[in-house]
């Protein structure tokens, strides 16, 4: 295959004011792979709850604020249009679909990586913080570490499954439920939670109760949801007393075997632990913002008694990536989701902000 022609210059999509819903097209170079990456051209990227949390510095578990001029992004999908050296033996090619994920690079010696973990790498890359990420036309990538985008998997569809998708994949394996089990996801319908519902019921057998706002049932029971709760109906002031007892109701009366909070809400996570279950796995996903605070719930009593567990994931591996990825193709694992052009991401942050979007949004990057 001939080489494409790569331009000099490309548009590319900064955080302009960080701590502030803002962004500007601008015009930056085309970077150049290094040795051991290739360089590719991204038709499309997903907007994540992570990129406002990383533009507008609310995420406390960052060690450094975001600087003006920062690139988000980390999923991303494109075609290589070049290789650098020491890429020979990646078994990429000229025109190959890739895809960059949240971790942009792990370096496959740590311990985590060693243990099949390099979401937790200790010397990983984060795509969008401190890395030029995915809000661009071109970027570089380790070969070694991107994604290849199975054949006949729309570009705007592959998106989302890497970061969003894998992620959910590997909640759902962590919380060791079983088909046929009760599993709850908290925040059902939003960019990760619409698709955790749709692994949990559709790829891995799970009876699946959906938690959300009312205006989101019609997203959720698409997805697979036997149940759905709109949390509205529900008192803010009860502890969560009036939820559970709906909850628990519905599965089995015992309530569930498993919960994933995909939302980053705090009283979520209050409310989670009591719809567990004996021996029920809580699984953290969402990231709260601002100060962190305890689990409201979390008193030892209840981890005795009905010997609970509490997990995190943070993200899922490049193995989960490769196998979420292979759920898209099949057809059990779609988002959600609206294309929109570059120009229109400061609004589509807003409408995050502001709890308005339904599913995943996906960018435009051609022009």
């Amino acid at each position: 295959m001939a080489a494409p022609e790569i331009p000099k210059k490309q548009k590319a999509i900064i955080y302009d004011q960080p701590g502030t819903v803002s962004t500007k097209v601008v015009e930056i170079d085309v970077p150049e792979p290094k040795s051991g990456e290739v360089l590719i051209n991204l038709t499309h990227s997903g907007v994540c709850h992570s990129d406002l949390g990383v533009m507008t510095n609310t995420w406390s578990l960052l060690p450094y604020p975001t600087q003006p001029g920062q690139i988000g992004g980390h999923e991303g999908v494109g075609k290589i249009v070049k290789l650098g050296t020491g890429t020979e033996s990646s078994g990429l090619q000229v025109g190959d679909r890739v895809g960059i994920k949240w971790i942009a690079s792990a370096c496959g010696n740590c311990l985590p990586c060693q243990a099949g973990a390099d979401g937790v790498c200790f010397n990983k890359t984060v795509s969008g913080y401190y890395t030029p990420g995915t809000f661009q036309q071109y970027a570089t990538g380790p070969a070694n570490y991107v994604t290849k985008i199975p054949d006949g998997l729309d570009s705007a569809v592959a998106a989302p499954m890497l970061c969003a998708g894998v992620t959910v994949y590997s909640a759902l394996k962590r919380s060791n439920a079983k088909p046929g089990q009760w599993v709850v996801i908290s925040g059902a319908g939003g960019g990760l939670g619409h698709l955790a519902v749709q692994l949990a019921s559709k790829g891995m057998g799970m009876r699946v109760i959906g938690i959300d706002h009312g205006s989101k049932e019609e997203v959720v029971n698409a997805s697979g949801a036997e149940h759905f709760v709109d949390i509205t109906k529900f008192p803010k002031d009860d502890k969560g007393e009036a939820l559970k007892k709906h909850v628990v109701s519905l599965a089995d009366g015992l309530g569930a075997h498993a919960v994933i909070v995909c939302t980053a809400a705090n009283a979520a996570y209050a409310q989670a632990l009591p719809l567990l279950r004996f021996n029920g796995t809580l699984v953290c996903v969402g990231i709260p913002e601002h100060e962190p605070q305890p689990i409201a719930t979390a008193d030892p009593n209840c981890f005795i008694r009905s010997q609970y567990n509490v997990t995190g994931s943070a993200v899922g591996s490049r193995v989960e990536a490769i196998e979420t990825l292979e759920f898209a193709q099949r057809g059990i694992l779609k988002a959600h989701h609206r294309v929109e052009k570059m120009d229109a991401l400061t609004s589509v942050f807003q409408d995050m902000a502001d709890g308005n979007v339904q599913g995943r949004v996906v960018l435009d990057l051609s022009g």
